[in-house]
This record gives structure tokens, C-alpha cells and sequence, in this order.
């Protein structure tokens, strides 16, 4: 039995800046949640000096960055940030 992925959900902020996306750059951006969804722990912790920040995640994939936090109870991804370097 496989675990469902997790739900996404955006802050206000990464939200306004999804909007602004040029359509090829927020296909890139669906495309690395998806895989962050799947594998919440797969990408690097923000800090890795701290200790009870390991639910604080950093995902990239070219030109486009995520930080999100896994919020384990709800199964939820909450995407605090999104950059692109464009």
C-alpha cells in the first residue's frame, strides 16, 4: 500500500509570487511539489544546524526554489517561499 502524497498549500506571499510566474517557470514549480508531496523529507533541511527544524524543508530544481514546512498531522505542505532566479 502506498501513502497518499500530501496536500500543498501556499502562504499569502508565495501565493502573490505563483501568480507572477511566467506559466513555464510555475509548471516547474507544480513539478518539484510533486515531488516534494511524495517525499516531504526527500529534500534538504533549511538548517541543518537546527536540531527541531528538521520539518523545515528546502527544494530546488534549476532556476526555481521552494522552503516549505511539513505539517505531519494534517499531511499538509505549506510553501513559505518560493524564488526564481529569471
Amino acid at each position: 500500500m502506498t501513502a497518499q502524497p500530501y496536500a500543498v498549500r501556499f502562504s499569502a506571499s508565495a501565493a502573490k509570487i505563483l501568480g507572477t510566474l511566467p506559466e513555464h517557470v510555475e509548471d516547474m514549480v507544480w513539478d518539484v511539489l510533486d515531488a516534494a508531496a511524495a517525499d516531504p523529507w526527500g529534500f534538504r533541511q533549511w538548517n541543518a544546524d537546527d536540531p527541531e527544524g528538521e520539518d523545515v524543508r528546502y527544494a530546488s530544481f534549476g532556476q526555481v526554489s521552494l522552503t516549505y514546512w511539513v505539517n505531519r498531522p494534517p499531511r499538509r505542505l505549506s510553501v513559505l517561499t518560493i524564488t526564481w532566479l529569471g
